[in-house]
């Protein structure tokens, strides 16, 4: 590209995605902090579970509520309402001296990511030369993962490496988000015909009748890939210390940010394999990821783990870009940022429940039995959304390439 002109028709697409992934980033930078809050605050494993789902029902919320708000109103003043929760979540973590805090602040996490989340991965597209193009796609979905990947690996970095473990992590979450709501400001809207507020009602999960061929599939590859990294955000620094002796945040951290890393991996090989083979391909890698984590589990392997979040990573990324791209291309243009957000309610309930329920156990049957049993009834949904697809694949949408 080298400057030319597709170069600068991109780069409005490129700085939203920036801005997406700042916002994103956030939502993660608690992750390899959590070993550090129970030690001054004193809560168990179950908590930092709950702390971690709180997060997931702010965003489940917001989607169900007022996922079709950037539909009506504008893109850029709802990802503006998004950065600005996303400033106060920080703030809520850097007076984070009672438990109250750790859920104010997970909470308005949520809030931001869930006003991001339809209405940025639409803003992303739209700002592209050919709108929903493949290569859109991929800005939108990397944002979204290569963003989650870099909230544990800065936290973790500052706070093993850097003074004020507990604070600078969110200082320098702060100014990016400051930086990134300047950036916002310069891009244009792309909602021609926006409506006011009031219009906005809040909408129950639906799908118009041309999306819901291909939602089946797409949603349940979705819930399982979400649920593995909620299950690696949430418990696995725990398990690296308990079990491993990985006291290190910036280990911790790392190998966090490598499941979403290979997440980005996965998806830029969706053009080259094509959107109904990634979606099985996905399954698969998604299920070899898991297997990856049992064995990591019952012997207590190290490198196991390493293999498993890069396994399962690229597995949710195949899967989850075909899903994102399929349903964005099926959806009429007028509601595609809810029909979005509606896939994003089935990932965020894989990313929350599941997690709870891992929680729940290992106060009962302890860390490695309760993920070995979340790990089987992943494998088993996973299994099901393979065989599904295997039998009956997905047809690609009215002027897709198979």
């Amino acid at each position: 590209m080298n400057g030319g002109p597709d170069s600068r028709g991109w780069l409005p697409c490129y700085v939203s995605g920036a801005v997406f992934a700042v916002c994103m980033a956030g939502t993660t930078l608690p992750t390899p902090l959590y070993s550090l809050y129970q030690d001054g605050l004193g809560f168990s494993e179950l908590t930092v579970t709950v702390v971690y789902a709180v997060y997931a029902f702010g965003v489940i919320g917001v989607l169900l509520l007022a996922g079709n708000a950037s539909d009506a109103v504008g893109r850029r003043p709802v990802l503006l309402w998004g950065l600005g929760c996303a400033a106060v979540s920080a703030v809520s973590f850097l007076c984070a001296t009672t438990l109250g805090w750790l859920f104010a602040g997970r909470l308005l996490s949520g809030l931001s990511a869930g006003l991001f989340t339809g209405a940025a991965t639409a803003y992303v597209m739209e700002l592209a030369p050919g709108k929903g193009s493949p290569r859109a796609s991929f800005v939108a979905t990397a944002a979204n993962m290569g963003g989650l990947g870099c909230g544990p690996l800065l936290a973790g970095l500052l706070a093993q490496y850097a003074p004020w473990p507990l604070h600078l992590p969110f200082i320098v979450h702060l100014v990016l988000v400051a930086a990134s709501a300047a950036l916002l400001l310069g891009l244009k809207e792309t909602v021609g015909e926006r409506r006011p507020l009031s219009t906005v009602r809040p909408q129950r999960p639906g799908l118009p009748p041309e999306v819901r061929k291909v939602f089946g599939p797409a949603a349940l590859a979705s819930f399982v890939g979400f649920a593995l990294f909620g299950v690696f955000t949430s418990v696995s620094p725990a398990f690296l210390s308990e079990f491993l002796d990985v006291d290190n945040h910036a280990v911790s951290g790392l190998i966090v940010a490598l499941a979403f890393f290979a997440s980005v991996g996965g998806q830029s090989a969706v053009g080259r394999i094509g959107e109904r083979r990634s979606l099985s391909l996905g399954c698969a890698g998604l299920l070899g990821g898991l297997v990856l984590l049992a064995a990591a589990l019952r012997w207590q392997l190290l490198p196991l783990i390493v293999l498993s979040a890069l396994l399962g990573g690229a597995g949710q990324g195949l899967a989850f870009r075909a899903a994102l791209s399929r349903v964005a291309a099926a959806s009429p243009a007028g509601s595609r940022a809810a029909v979005i957000s509606t896939l994003f309610v089935v990932a965020y309930a894989g990313i929350s429940l599941p997690v709870i329920g891992v929680g729940i156990l290992s106060d009962h049957i302890g860390l490695q039995d309760a993920g070995l049993v979340f790990i089987a009834c992943m494998a088993v949904l996973v299994t099901c959304a393979g065989l599904y697809l295997l039998r009956r694949p997905s047809r690609p949408a009215a002027g897709q390439s198979p």
